[in-house]
């Protein structure tokens, strides 16, 4: 089991610190929030790439069908290579605006279909793009035109860069997305209800049966050799040891290989403090 702190607070510079304080600390992970209109988290990233050793670094989340797949492969790769290797790329469809109007500032919601074929367009490119090797592409969605010069080196990390996806258990089509890749980032949504967030009903027990679909599913597809996390995200009080392992232990049992610690309730006001108070406790050992 490893351990990492997401940052809900927006400011860059005491990011880099938490980030620097994580890693002295025991945490194996440090990730920050990617808005729409908010603190550019691949600037913040390669700032704390460059101040830490070993910490992993990366977002929670980023809604790639928003972005640009050639932008948001450039960014990652930068990062990659300032870190040595070290980040993650948490990718997930983007909220919709039912959910969080404010991720649709600047434009409108084009649905959750074409925003998963968009996912699934960018996935395929951006793994292109990280070999740093001249291609063409012609999609659904976006056209890449042969370069010959001045292209990029290729990310440190091969094949790719990780790639945890958000899936839908137990939508197959989400779900079959999520076993291609290298983790998932669990939501739940039982057969008639509507995908909320916090996944609320997704127990220990529902992530099991999950994280032996996926393991078959991998199998089907020859990618049981390969490394694969199962990611969960929570939140332990940082007092005592034991009670923080009883919170995180029934989810290692369950198969997850990441317990991602973040208070999205704290106040702005609070976050620092409460931030700083945490990771200096230290990771939930079990």
């Amino acid at each position: 089991m490893r351990y990492g702190f997401i940052y809900t607070g927006d400011d860059p510079e005491l990011a880099v610190e938490l980030a620097v304080l994580a890693e002295a600390h025991g945490w194996h992970g440090f990730f920050v929030w990617e808005g729409i209109w908010a603190t550019d988290p691949w600037a913040t990233l390669a700032a704390a790439a460059v101040s830490t050793k070993t910490i992993r670094l990366g977002t929670m989340l980023t809604p790639v069908p928003r972005r640009r797949p050639w932008e948001l492969a450039s960014q990652t790769m930068t990062v990659d290579r300032l870190s040595r290797g070290r980040v993650i790329l948490s990718a997930g469809l983007g909220v919709p605006e039912a959910v969080e109007p404010r991720f649709w500032l600047f434009e409108s919601d084009p649905g959750r279909r074409e925003r998963a074929e968009l996912l699934d367009e960018s996935l395929d490119l951006l793994e292109r793009f990280w070999r740093g090797e001249a291609f063409e592409h012609e999609g659904a969605h976006y056209r890449v035109a042969r370069a010959e010069s001045l292209l990029p080196p290729p990310s440190v990390q091969q094949p790719r860069i990780p790639i945890w996806v958000v899936g839908v258990w137990p939508a197959p089509k989400s779900m079959r997305r999520v076993a291609r890749y290298d983790g998932w980032l669990p939501n739940f949504a039982p057969p008639g209800a509507e995908i909320a967030p916090g996944s609320p009903g997704f127990t220990p027990a529902v992530a099991a049966e999950a994280v032996e679909w996926i393991r078959l599913e991998r199998e089907r597809l020859g990618l049981a050799d390969r490394p694969f996390d199962v990611v969960q995200e929570g939140s332990t009080p940082g007092l005592d040891p034991e009670a923080d392992a009883a919170v995180v232990r029934p989810w290692a049992e369950a198969g997850a290989t990441w317990w991602l610690e973040a208070d999205w309730s704290v106040p702005a006001e609070r976050v620092e403090a409460a931030a700083r108070a945490r990771i200096l406790a230290g990771p939930p050992q079990v």
